[in-house]
């Protein structure tokens, strides 16, 4: 079955490693492959190969940037069943008359590469250079011509690296898989929450261990806040590996709904290892953090917490909750601060027997686990409730 991808992530973060490593081991289980490199000379590749302790792979190499070329080699009775084409900024066709890596170039050779994708039954695995958002470079309908797009994911200074899947005709997407950099390649990772909170110390104000769900699969990870006292005019926020407009609806939540005073500091997030979060039950534990480095309190370091926050300071249940509790009790966590479920409901699925459920329904219970209880904030009185304060 034909079939075309397209991996993207920023420059040296590891897709051509792992390219390599892909089609020497598929071309190790008796699957024709070729890599048709577009940036690097054979001599390049062959010595990335052989450092990868790759060398003796039957994959076939060339470099080539002339689309016309490759489709042509590609169109005979024994091309390879895998050609990976790295990258494709650097191919051109000459019936285009623009240089390559423009969005005319891009477009019409990802067009003919897809084309003997299909027609010959194969599988073309593109790598495409990002922009500075993260992106694609490129044009938009390129991500739509292909069948998977692929996201490549890390920090340069961490040795963690995300696959994440954001497109799949064949099957999930918002899967993803966590690979480690060495100077052996890129080696896959049985258990990333392990992994995620290798170097975690405990009983330091301004952590707290959140316990995520990335596709399937449950992850736990490290979320970092620091709050200081700003020194400018304007407070910073600065957040690394989360969404910064959702950090700013949690501090504005804290400040109008519990009575915290954020206003005059600077606010530093952090997610431990080079992992971007995206589901909003990371909001309580961002919370508890920004709270914990405030108070200058730490979270308890067997503690995990999820929860999505409402802007009347609400706290709202989130899907996978057993998934999320298992992982913890797994690693060793023995308690979890999480939503306290919707009236009328369905029961929550039973959680492992080792964790302790601590359950809450507005900001204001976590708060006050960090403050002394005169100091404690009032939670706002419900719409309807009399009000006890002329009696």
């Amino acid at each position: 079955m034909g079939s075309a991808l397209l991996i993207g992530g920023d420059p040296g973060i590891g897709k051509s490693t792992l390219l390599l490593q892909v089609a020497a081991a598929l071309a190790r289980q008796n699957t024709s492959c070729a890599y048709i490199s577009g940036e690097e000379a054979l001599d390049q590749v062959r010595l990335r190969a052989e450092r990868l302790g790759l060398g003796d792979s039957p994959v076939q190499l060339t470099a080539a940037t002339s689309v016309r070329d490759i489709v042509a080699t590609l169109e005979r009775p024994d091309a390879p069943k895998v050609a990976v084409i790295d990258s494709i900024q650097t191919m051109w066709l000459d019936t285009v008359d623009s240089t390559p890596g423009t969005v005319t170039q891009v477009r019409a050779s990802s067009q003919a590469l897809v084309e003997l994708a299909k027609r010959r039954g194969i599988a073309v695995l593109l790598v495409g250079h990002v922009t500075k958002d993260g992106a694609i470079a490129g044009p938009r309908v390129l991500e739509h011509m292909v069948d998977t797009v692929l996201y490549f994911e890390g920090e340069r200074g961490h040795q963690f690296r995300i696959l994440r899947t954001v497109k799949n005709r064949f099957g999930p997407t918002d899967e993803i898989g966590v690979f480690e950099m060495s100077d052996r390649g890129l080696s896959d990772v049985a258990n990333p929450s392990a992994l995620f909170l290798g170097e975690r110390r405990g009983n330091v104000s301004g952590a707290c261990v959140f316990a995520g769900i990335e596709g399937t699969r449950p992850l736990l990870v490290e979320i970092q806040a620091l709050v200081s006292p700003s020194s400018f005019g304007t407070p910073r926020h600065a957040v690394v590996g989360w969404d910064s407009n959702r950090l700013a609806m949690v501090l504005a939540v804290l400040e109008a709904r519990c009575g915290v005073a954020i206003g005059a500091n600077d606010v530093y997030l952090n997610v431990a290892g080079g992992l971007r979060i995206s589901e909003p039950a990371a909001d309580l534990a961002v919370a508890a953090a920004v709270v914990s480095s405030l108070a200058d309190e730490p979270v308890p370091p067997e503690m995990v917490v999820f929860g999505e926050i409402g802007l009347g300071g609400e706290v709202r249940p989130v899907g996978q909750r057993e998934a999320r509790l298992r992982e913890a009790a797994k690693l060793g966590f023995r308690s979890a601060l999480v939503p306290r479920g919707r009236p009328g409901s369905a029961p929550a699925a039973r959680a492992p027997e080792a964790i302790a459920i601590d359950e809450i329904e507005h900001l204001t219970d976590l708060v006050a686990r960090f403050q002394p209880a005169d100091r404690a904030p009032k939670r706002p009185r419900r719409e309807g409730a009399p009000d006890r304060r002329r009696e």
